[in-house]
């Protein structure tokens, strides 16, 4: 490892590794906190007129889903930032009257409620919270540039190494280092390198991969939608979804778990979308015009390296992002658990500032952050006998019963579907789903289903187990 050069700093300034969500996002809470953020990005940033595609996010190309907890923490940290959204033609939908969803159990119930977001292209999101950074002038964009090496003092990180393109490396010394480098992160490399136990990392694969295509919709097609969402079932493993984003444009994506990857050639893609539990997709772009390729993704395995348990940490030094955690993207949680993580950032820096201790307790304060996405995620892994890696404790596996009770209830009951978007829109904990008021309808439907004579996977043992759940 490198070791800093000796200065004094007449400001405090902050190094951000990776200028994506989770980078953008750290960098405008650090700015609230230090003079001077500087992001570090290896793509080539160029100032453009409207969106374009950044070759360090080739999953732009398929459905993203800024939930309204995002949605919610984006508008705090850029007042007005919806309403530019909303200026550039990102539609607006209620989620319980706008879609149709048809979940595990069967088509649920639409109704009025206030789970309004906006909905668009994930390079719109990123090329308009790139604007509003770029007009900060406490920050500063380092693009085409890699990190190198961190810089070490002592037990403590001082800054990073940077290279540009073909120029010499130079150093910046900066008072805290932060890793927004995603998936591919080298932090494990570098903490060997400086003599710390590397992470250990929980890797749950359900080998899911999906397939996406952008579409025009045209003016005079008949709907009284604008998205709809099919999950899968088992031992079914196809599901779809398609929206509707700015410019008028739609986005269908089409995932299959357990290896089964949709094609992306035009007829097994069409055949894919009509093996579907419902064919309205198929038969909605039927009628409609493709704007793109097929792209295919199937990166999608969660991924959690377990810096809170690290014992020893260097100082000045933080992770987050997919850095931390990667989740199967087919949630939607990534984005939002990223805005999360930058608040956690912030009160962690209000309550102490960049003192000693913090890098180690912002760590543990993260993973409390992402255990509930986390648990959401891979429980809904576990269900695929195919999916490989980590455990299932007994816990979850009889949260999962519990939730399968739930899905029956969620085709019958407003109340219980606008709870699961709730939740999923992390505006509720899971806990909510032990209510009183909830928890006895669902033994009530435990019940009357093994009157009637159905096998609900051990319902008793459900009933009997519920006290543990819920403590």
């Amino acid at each position: 490892m490198g070791s800093a050069n000796s200065c004094i700093a007449t400001e405090k300034t902050a190094v951000v590794m990776g200028g994506s969500i989770a980078g953008m996002l750290t960098a405008q809470v650090l700015t609230k906190h230090f003079d001077r953020v500087i992001i570090v990005e290896r793509d080539l940033l160029k100032e453009a007129a409207e969106p374009t595609q950044r070759p360090g996010v080739p999953q732009s190309f398929h459905a993203h889903a800024l939930l309204l907890r995002g949605q919610q923490i984006l508008e705090h940290l850029f007042p007005g930032i919806i309403t530019e959204l909303a200026d550039s033609d990102a539609p607006i939908i209620n989620w319980t009257a706008d879609s149709l969803w048809l979940s595990i159990r069967g088509w649920v119930p639409r109704f009025d409620s206030q789970l309004i977001t906006r909905t668009c292209s994930r390079n719109l999101l990123e090329w308009t919270i790139r604007k509003r950074l770029t007009a900060n002038d406490r920050v500063e964009w380092r693009s085409a540039t890699q990190v190198t090496d961190l810089l070490t003092n002592k037990a403590s990180v001082s800054g990073v190494r940077i290279r540009t393109a073909n120029e010499p490396e130079v150093e910046i010394i900066a008072d805290l280092v932060v890793d927004a480098t995603g998936r591919n992160s080298r932090t494990p490399h570098w903490l060997q390198a400086m003599g710390y136990e590397p992470p250990q990392e929980t890797v749950v694969n359900s080998f899911l991969g999906y397939a996406s295509r952008w579409y025009e919709f045209p003016a005079d097609l008949q709907k009284d939608w604008k998205a709809v969402y099919i999950t899968t079932q088992a031992p079914g493993t196809r599901g779809g979804v398609i929206y509707q984003v700015e410019g008028n444009r739609w986005i269908v994506t089409l995932s299959g778990v357990g290896r089964d990857y949709p094609p992306t050639d035009e007829a097994g893609f069409l055949e894919f979308a009509r093996s579907l539990r419902s064919p309205i997709i198929y038969e909605t772009i039927q009628k409609l015009q493709p704007l793109s390729p097929i792209y295919a993704y199937k990166r999608t395995e969660n991924c959690l390296h377990h810096y809170e348990k690290l014992s020893r940490f260097p100082e000045n030094f933080l992770v987050v992002g997919d850095a931390v955690c990667s989740f199967n993207p087919v949630y939607g949680q990534g984005m939002t658990t990223a805005a999360l993580g930058a608040m956690t950032l912030d009160e962690c820096l209000s309550q102490q500032g960049n003192s000693i201790g913090l890098s180690r307790r912002f760590q543990k304060q993260l993973n409390k952050v992402i255990s509930v996405p986390w648990m959401i995620a891979t429980g809904e892994d576990f269900r695929w006998s195919t999916t490989e890696g980590g455990q299932t404790s007994l816990i979850n596996k009889l949260m999962q019963k519990y939730l399968e009770q739930l899905l029956v209830l969620q085709t019958q009951s407003p109340e219980i579907h606008q709870l699961f978007l709730e939740v999923m829109h992390m505006q509720k904990q899971p806990r909510a789903f032990f209510h009183p008021r909830i928890l006895m309808q669902v033994l009530k439907q435990v019940f009357t289903s093994q009157g009637q004579g159905e096998n609900l996977s051990n319902g008793e043992s459900l009933a009997t187990s519920l006290p543990a759940v819920v403590e």
